[in-house]
């Protein structure tokens, strides 16, 4: 591009978009398993937490632009989408003036590498030379060599060719970069340099590419920008999402801002199998987590249901295919398990013995579980049928490894020194502790994995049900029986009035109150005599930050209101608790407090300009105004994107059960909320729903002869 006095909008002018907030902080931008972390000019500094990274390692590790040899100064970021951003700039005044003339536009748009125009804009009435430099290097170190400050200085072997710019990692010459630009710069090692004059009145702009080896996306370079933008591979993908996707809305602006986000979000985070499938499963965040994890993306898909079924079948369908076939200590591979996390950076067998490693206790049966709940909302039977091989696979680990010492509850202990000493949800060294604040010895019977076992079984019965297999039904819903009885013999501590967070390896009782006791009312295997008294403790200002449920309480020996685990506060953590309670609507004071946390909870997500971040600090609201951030949470992360979704689903007792034709809406809707609306809500094949609840007021639209609407009222 050259220069040019029209007016032409930016690609990134399109919609709404949202603000990002002042003050400092840096920029994530996602798309797949492509991201870039930013300052707020944009630039990417050499020696800090940044960059460009494409399948996990940083292909970027410099990205500064300079006027007239002088950083721009910040006006504003705008973010339309999780991976588009504009960066609104100006050049410094010149020496014995004000006020800049010159407007510096940013329009980032990450895909399978970066895209960004650059905008010069001259508000003088006299022409203006500019001298602008793009200042790039590269690493090609590990994601979490940069996480953890391990990147030694490294720096790629840089040559040019005819206007590009190419990058080479030193060690390995198949990872690389190539930069072009559509105005021709002059081309040094390290840095482009444009030299130009913009008219009175008139702008000029050029388009820098940065591609990486081995992107299977090459970019566009026909057409205006604008027009590469709508044709963009993001573009077209978010399109695509959101044209199956329940559109859910509701007279809360600020509840619509927050869902708009997180629907944006949950589909920049999406990853589509490159083996030929193109089978869609969710990353479980940036900027640290740009991969498929066994708990996150199952949890993320159960809350994304009301949205659509194809992203929870499309993670079944790709755990399914990776789950445990053999014993193996150093990946904690077992026949049946469901696995962890996958990676695929330069130092993967530094950091967890290989590629994919499967050391958690709670992603076999939240898989089972899903399986089941995808069925009931209208995922294919044909494809729920294929995985059920997986799901008989995942019970047996739940019963032979899981199950260790062979007393009925499912335990972890780490097969290695490498491995996650901690392998629940809180998975931190120290995320398990006492009362007193004692961290638990392994190996650990966590309460939550308990119920979520109870609920896998329930859920293998009801696929047998449905699969036309009754003996196995019977004695899934046998042990699922079983499991409940001991379960509230053994965790219930009567003394206290809530269930111990786990069983150590001595079989005593960590007598801490957490979170994790909320879980048990989510999966169903807490007691009404239980549920109440627990519901009681739940609701004491220890617990409730004002902002969300503490991850631990206030009055407990490890509390820190600033720790990982030990006193913050997780919405994903309190969005469970609130599906929890909504569960057990019928137990006094159970609605009031879901009210009240998931009031805290938008009220975050509001501080956050729309989007709830991985975790915040755990102080009470009456001493802070606004949540104060955790310094390396992740943003967008993927359960924190999906739980609005599921306070949603929560108070509107949404049950859809496809199989049997039924359609459960029980609302207990927030008043703050006023109506809420799903739009092209679809059960099954062929059938697509209008609902509306206001109040105690249902009306659905376009259900076909032969379903039932179940509402309290029947």
């Amino acid at each position: 591009m050259s220069t040019d006095s029209a007016s032409a909008p930016s690609p990134l002018n399109a919609g709404e978009p949202a603000g990002l907030g002042g003050g400092g902080g840096n920029i994530t931008l996602v798309e797949g398993g492509t991201f870039c972390l930013s300052d707020r000019l944009g630039d990417i500094e050499p020696g800090k937490p940044q960059g460009l990274f494409f399948r996990d390692a940083r292909v970027i590790s410099r990205w500064e632009l300079m006027i007239d040899g002088k950083r721009p100064e910040a006006l504003s970021v705008l973010s339309p989408e999780a991976f588009a951003a504009r960066f609104v700039l100006r050049r410094p005044p010149q020496q014995g003036r004000a006020d800049s003339t010159l407007l510096v536009v940013r329009d980032r748009l990450v895909a399978e590498g970066m895209h960004e125009l650059i905008t010069l804009e001259n508000m003088s009435r006299e022409a203006t030379a500019v001298v602008l430099e793009l200042h790039v290097d590269a690493d090609f170190v590990d994601l979490f060599a940069v996480k953890e400050g391990r990147t030694n200085g490294h720096r790629s072997e840089m040559t040019t060719s005819d206007g590009e710019l190419l990058l080479h990692d030193r060690a390995d010459l198949s990872r690389g970069l190539a930069l072009t630009s559509t105005v021709e710069p002059m081309v040094l090692p390290g840095t482009m340099i444009w030299r130009v004059v913009v008219p009175a009145g008139g702008r000029w702009q050029t388009e820098i590419t940065a591609a990486p080896a081995g992107a299977a996306q090459r970019p566009q370079t026909s057409g205006t920008p604008g027009e590469r933008y709508r044709a963009s591979e993001p573009v077209r993908k978010i399109q695509a999402w959101r044209a199956t996707a329940t559109d859910i809305s509701a007279d809360s602006g600020l509840l619509n801002q927050i869902l708009r986000r997180s629907e944006s979000d949950l589909g920049a985070l999406q990853i589509h199998t490159d083996s030929g499938t193109n089978r869609p499963f969710v990353a479980a965040g940036a900027p640290w987590f740009m991969t498929l994890f066994g708990r996150d993306s199952l949890l993320t898909a159960w809350m994304s249901l009301p949205l659509e079924t194809d992203l929870a079948l499309g993670t079944l369908q790709q755990l399914a295919e990776l789950q445990g076939q053999t014993i193996d200590p150093l990946v904690e591979e077992e026949p049946g398990r469901i696995m962890h996390e996958m990676r695929r950076g330069p130092s993967v067998g530094q950091v967890l013995g290989g590629q994919i490693y499967y050391g958690t206790v709670d992603a076999t049966p939240l898989f089972v579980m899903l399986l089941a709940e995808c069925l009931r909302w209208g995922a294919d039977p044909a494809s729920i049928a294929t995985l059920l091989p997986a799901a008989d696979a995942a019970i047996s680990w739940i019963t032979d490894f899981g199950d260790r010492d062979d007393d009925g509850f499912v335990e972890y202990v780490r097969a290695t020194d490498r491995g996650l000493i901690n392998q629940g949800w809180k998975d931190s060294f120290d995320g398990i502790n006492d009362a007193a604040g004692h961290i638990a010895e392994a190996p650990i019977a966590l309460a939550e994995v308990q119920g979520y076992v109870y609920a896998a079984f329930l859920a293998r019965a009801e696929l047998a049900d449905q699969f036309d297999d009754p003996e196995l039904a019977g004695r899934m819903r046998e042990r699922a029986e079983e499991l409940r009885t001991k379960f509230a013999e053994q965790f219930w501590l009567p003394h206290y009035g809530w269930y111990a967070v786990a069983l150590d390896g001595r079989k005593r009782q960590v007598d801490a109150l957490t979170s994790n006791a909320a879980h048990c009312l989510w999966s169903g295997i807490a007691t009404d005599e239980h549920a109440e008294i627990l519901i009681r403790n739940l609701s004491r200002a220890e617990m409730d930050s004002g902002f969300g449920l503490r991850t631990l309480s206030s009055d407990m020996g490890a509390y820190n209101p600033m720790s990982y685990h030990c006193g913050s506060v997780w919405p994903h953590d309190t969005a469970i608790a609130v599906a929890g309670l909504m569960r057990y609507q019928h137990v006094p004071g159970a609605v009031e407090l879901a009210t009240k946390l998931s009031g805290g909870l938008l009220d975050a997500a509001a501080a956050f300009d729309g989007r709830l971040p991985e975790l915040y600090c755990g102080f009470p609201r009456s001493r802070f105004a606004a949540p104060v951030p955790y310094p390396t949470s992740c943003s967008p992360q993927a359960w924190a994107s999906a739980a609005p979704l599921l306070l949603v689903r929560s108070f509107l007792g949404l049950d859809p059960d496809v199989p049997a034709k039924t359609l459960t809406l029980r609302p207990q809707v927030p008043p703050a909320w006023g109506c809420v609306r799903m739009s092209e809500f679809r059960l099954g094949e062929g059938v697509t729903v209008d609902l509306e609840v206001c109040g105690s007021s249902v009306t659905v639209t376009g259900l076909p002869e032969g379903w039932t609407l179940l509402t309290d009222d029947e």
